[in-house]
């Protein structure tokens, strides 16, 4: 069963398009990371360049937070990467790109592939960034209807989090309502990048594609949701080292569960 859009641009380079939304099945997730995990090999070096790109500069954050005396935004900072995940994996979708139409990849597929689409895609950079910043206010709320407005030092902080009602009952809170965000991030920009990438479209247009993947395809999108989850949790847990595999690898991923979940034919063959 598919779902069809049609898409009227103004532009003399656009095409009128319909944009189809293929329904998938609950083992695709599974074959999307295989694919990642393919592209990677395929691309070890570039990959991995650029997987380690980001971890220096999540280094950089986290030590200039510490160094600042921010320490206390960390968790809400690392726990927010989720928001600007699909941002931050552009230059995979790139390299995925690459391999697909036959070529080596280069450093530019990497770090260059968003120019062709910037304005677009900067658009949606807005939307995640709102996202963020959501997530960071509803943090500082948190942290004071639980622990009040004066931050204690980091050890009794964080033994805190897990030995104390207080605690306990901020990450309960604060498990359900950044899943709720999260998830609404994730239902714009489940796709919506790497169709901004492939096709000359706006972001709005990328962003109802997205969530209608996830309407369509909803158990097989919460499955993918809940396996990126956890591979960036992973990632993170190794103080970020495991995330110059794990990022490149997702993003790899999610350029093949684009590929599987959307399609696009012109308007004129779909009505003849």
């Amino acid at each position: 069963m598919n779902a069809a859009t049609t898409k009227k641009h103004d532009r003399a380079d656009m095409s009128n398009v319909k944009i189809i939304i293929n329904k998938v099945g609950m083992d695709r997730p599974r074959a999307w990371l295989a694919a990642g995990v393919e592209d990677f090999r395929r691309a070890t070096a570039i990959s991995l360049t650029y997987g380690m790109f980001w971890v220096g500069i999540s280094i950089a954050i986290t030590a200039g937070a510490i160094t600042l005396g921010y320490w206390y935004w960390l968790l809400p900072m690392i726990a927010g990467f989720m928001f600007v995940g699909p941002l931050v994996a552009v230059g995979s979708y790139g390299i995925s790109r690459a391999l697909e139409r036959g070529r080596v990849p280069t450093l530019g597929d990497a770090f260059g592939s968003w120019r062709p689409h910037a304005s677009q895609l900067a658009m949606m950079g807005v939307m995640m960034m709102i996202f963020l910043l959501a997530w960071i206010r509803l943090a500082t709320l948190l942290f004071a209807l639980f622990f009040g407005l004066e931050v204690p030092n980091p050890a009794t902080l964080y033994s805190s989090l897990l030995t104390t009602p207080e605690g306990l009952g901020m990450i309960a809170v604060g498990l359900v309502a950044g899943g709720i965000l999260a998830f609404g991030a994730f239902a714009i920009s489940s796709v919506a990048i790497p169709t901004l990438m492939d096709q000359d479209l706006t972001f709005m247009e990328g962003i109802e594609a997205s969530i209608r993947c996830i309407a369509i395809n909803f158990r097989p999108m919460l499955l993918w949701a809940a396996m990126l989850t956890g591979c960036v949790l992973i990632g993170v847990l190794t103080f970020y080292i495991g995330l110059a595999l794990i990022l490149p690898v997702l993003g790899h991923a999610t350029w093949h569960a684009y590929e599987d979940l959307v399609r696009f034919e012109p308007v004129e063959k779909l009505e003849t």
